[in-house]
């Protein structure tokens, strides 16, 4: 798997988490209670959230990427 591909693969479910918790705001304020569709959303969110960070452990007991420190100076 090349870097732009796992870049991607990232950022896309970077840009569903958002775009679940933008819609979970919306229903919000438009439903006002009366559907489930806000609980939907945020549920869908925290899936792909826990679906991410799982992603990214996977790819770093792989080998599939390489974690490295921040470098104070």
């Amino acid at each position: 798997m090349n870097d732009s591909l796992k870049t991607l693969l990232i950022i896309a479910f970077l840009i569903l988490i958002v775009w679940n918790l933008g819609a979970g705001l919306y229903y919000m304020l438009v439903d006002k209670g009366e559907s489930k569709r806000t609980v939907n959303a945020l549920t869908r969110r925290i899936a792909l959230s826990v679906g991410l960070i799982l992603l990214v452990v996977l790819a770093i007991k792989m080998g599939w990427i390489q974690p490295h420190g921040i470098n104070p100076g």
